[in-house]
């Protein structure tokens, strides 16, 4: 009797460790066989990420002008980049680090999220806006005037928030977000200084740098991030990166458009994954509609791109 209750005692042992044997077994082929699935996806989209890298060389090629542009997939960290460090003038890119100095001041105290400020007739600016036509002593909030400044891109706005913390604190504030290249030499829309040959100037990298802050929650902290963010989603200029992206697509961006210059910057939300593009140009043609085109080709080109992962 004993003899038999030990085989039986070792018969399931034996049985006992070859069940887990096989699952062990089991769960390790499991995991090789999804380790090469990664590693197929991994080499599938490295291979598609060099060949939208060329394809935007070759749209870069054809561009009868200078562009400096940055292109971030914001999961994987993977870059595509020409002349990112090259200077362009500014122009309305400027109101994202401007956005940013004006939050900045807001945690230092110096503005109030709902200060009032009154329109003056000085602050009145020509081009982009609507606060140029509204009546001297109208009276709006802080928040209102940066929220203008982004999504109608509007001048007055702009100035009106450079009056409140002056030109020396912006730039003091631009050096704070670790922006290199980019400074304030003039108002943003003080044409009459750009025509003296007084120029603001920025470059891919630096604007691409304080929208991955604003992306990742560190410009300032999380809530400013998320406040700014918000204002780059109701951008209502679309003649660039959303141009030919479809309508349900989310777009967090700000314009630049002046004289020989044109530029788009922003994040892309898509179904597949989240991109950072920058494109900055600059042309000698009599308008910027080749630009512009360039620009939503660009951004076309990464979406489709993020839609085959």
């Amino acid at each position: 009797m004993i003899m038999i209750k030990k085989r039986k005692q070792i018969l399931f042992l034996l049985i006992f460790l070859f069940s887990l044997a096989t699952i062990f077994s089991y769960q390790y082929r499991q995991l090789y066989k999804e380790n090469q699935r990664k590693k197929l996806i991994f080499k599938l989209r490295r291979a598609e990420w060099l060949t939208l890298q060329q394809k935007l060389t070759d749209e870069i090629a054809k561009f009868k002008g200078e562009v400096g542009i940055i292109i971030k997939d914001l999961e994987t960290d993977w870059e595509i980049s020409s002349n990112k460090d090259r200077l362009f003038p500014s122009a309305s890119l400027a109101k994202v680090p401007i956005m940013g100095a004006c939050f900045l001041a807001i945690k230092e105290g110096k503005l109030k999220l709902e200060q009032n400020v009154k329109l003056k007739s000085s602050d009145k600016f020509s081009g982009t806006g609507i606060l140029k036509n509204a009546s001297p002593g109208t009276v709006y909030s802080v928040e209102k005037i940066i929220g203008l400044m982004i999504y109608e891109s509007d001048n007055t706005a702009t100035n009106m928030l450079t009056n409140l913390v002056g030109i020396d604190y912006l730039n003091s504030a631009f050096k704070a977000f670790g922006l290199k290249n980019t400074d304030l030499s003039r108002k943003v829309a003080d044409y009459r200084s750009r025509n003296k040959g007084i120029e603001n100037y920025t470059t891919a990298f630096d604007i691409a740098s304080i929208l991955e802050k604003i992306y990742r929650g560190n410009l300032i902290n999380k809530n400013v991030s998320e406040k700014c963010m918000e204002f780059l989603k109701l951008q209502r200029i679309a003649d660039r990166i959303p141009k030919y992206l479809p309508v349900d697509i989310m777009t967090a961006h700000k314009t630049g458009l002046e004289r020989g210059v044109c530029h788009d910057a922003g994040i892309v939300f898509t179904r597949k994954g989240d991109f950072l593009i920058c494109v900055l140009t600059k042309h000698k043609e009599q308008n910027s509609n080749s630009a512009k085109k360039f620009i939503a080709r660009i951004s076309l080109y990464t979406y489709n791109y993020f839609e085959k992962k």
